[in-house]
């Protein structure tokens, strides 16, 4: 007997423990296998319901740990929930931790997962903030809602509006079909216009970035507008009466082109000859008032004339022998010269026009030698 109650102190010794959580450190029996070296992660979340320590850890639906310890944050606002999860698992840094239930009725438990772009890895000590932590609703959660859906909820509402709908409908299927087959044309065009679409947003964009970058020049531009529109106002009267004056104009004008319509039509019937004589002429006429703008002279003489003067390269020619043997070849009897190669003769008298009295052309005397010598002279000729 003794034997035996020391056993049971034992065992409640060992159970309670000096300072120690009491039956929650003890390992229940069938739960996960922590391994030799596990690991701390810290999970903040809003509310952990009727969550409690010894709770599974598990990665999809595999369990890899349990709950150590439940607590109040400092500022009482989240529930900190200390995990110790197998060294074995690797998460990364960045995963998340819901709080699930196994079934209607079953145990809670937290889920670890990792998301689809893992970044480092989850070591001893971290921390899973409060914005990667969720949990699922309760049953008693989703049957509270379902209660006030159907006792007072929409449920009613619901059946009048399936009822005015319906009855609205009624009698009017052709026209109910006929717009939802331009509803569908509309939709089939504007889908084939996206990309014209796409393009008018994008350079609405682009002009409104335009004018919110000038939003000083057009408040500038605003504000100097109303002096000019008080202008305008001030001679709201003599635009008025100019307005109707250019009304009285046109009616005028008008009256006076009916008057001579008739006149006018002639006139261009009249005009028709000349105009097809000017158009037959083809390039003749442009040519013609070409030469007529620099006669005497070609159009190509204008080209020398450089402002108010005149820029022409001129070459004169003073070698005598070759001036002298163009006059003695000349075949002209006006340009035979005294001495040189004869005398010219008389001027030949035109029929019927009077001779010119005292008018004769002297003879000089062979021996004169006329502009040989002369010439011989000056280019090193005869002496």
């Amino acid at each position: 007997m003794i034997r035996r109650l020391a056993l049971f102190g034992a065992i409640v010794f060992a159970v309670s423990g000096c300072g120690s959580g009491g039956l929650y450190d003890v390992p229940l029996p069938g739960g996960a296998d922590l391994g030799d070296d596990p690991y701390r992660v810290t999970a903040h979340f809003g509310d952990v319901l009727d969550l409690v320590p010894q709770a599974s850890v598990k990665v999809n639906d595999v369990a890899v740990g349990r709950v150590d310890r439940i607590s109040l944050a400092d500022d009482n606002t989240t529930a900190v929930v200390e995990l110790l999860v197998n060294g074995d698992i690797r998460l990364p840094a960045n995963a998340a931790a819901d709080l699930r239930q196994s079934s209607l009725l079953g145990e809670k438990y937290i889920s670890l997962r990792a998301p689809a772009a893992g970044q480092g890895t989850l070591d001893d000590g971290a921390v899973i903030p409060i914005d990667r932590t969720n949990r699922n609703p309760e049953i008693e959660e989703v049957l509270g809602a379902l209660s006030l859906l159907l006792n007072g909820g929409g449920v009613g509402q619901l059946q009048n509006i399936v009822r005015e709908v319906n009855a609205a409908m009624s009698g009017n299927e052709a026209e109910i079909r006929s717009f939802l087959s331009n509803v569908d044309s509309v939709v089939r065009d504007l889908d084939g216009q996206k990309g014209d679409i796409t393009r008018a947003i994008d350079s609405l964009n682009r002009l409104s970035g335009t004018l919110s970058t000038q939003t000083s020049q057009i408040t500038t531009a605003l504000d100097h507008l109303t002096p000019g529109l008080k202008v305008v106002t001030e001679q709201r009267d003599q635009l008025v009466t100019m307005l109707g004056a250019l009304d009285r104009l046109s009616a005028t004008a008008v009256d006076t082109v009916n008057r001579s319509r008739a006149d006018l039509v002639e006139d261009l019937k009249l005009l028709a000859p000349t105009l097809q004589k000017l158009a037959d002429s083809g390039a003749n006429l442009p040519n013609a008032l070409q030469l007529l703008l620099t006669y005497p002279f070609t159009d190509y003489t204008v080209n020398a004339i450089k402002g108010d003067f005149t820029n022409v390269d001129v070459v004169f020619d003073l070698d005598l022998s070759v001036l002298l043997d163009n006059i003695n070849s000349s075949s002209s009897p006006f340009l035979t010269l005294p001495g040189v190669g004869g005398v010219p003769p008389a001027i030949p008298q035109q029929p019927g026009l009077p001779g010119l009295p005292g008018l004769s052309v002297p003879q000089a005397p062979a021996s004169a030698g006329g502009l040989g010598p002369l010439l011989g002279g000056l280019i090193g000729g005869g002496g």
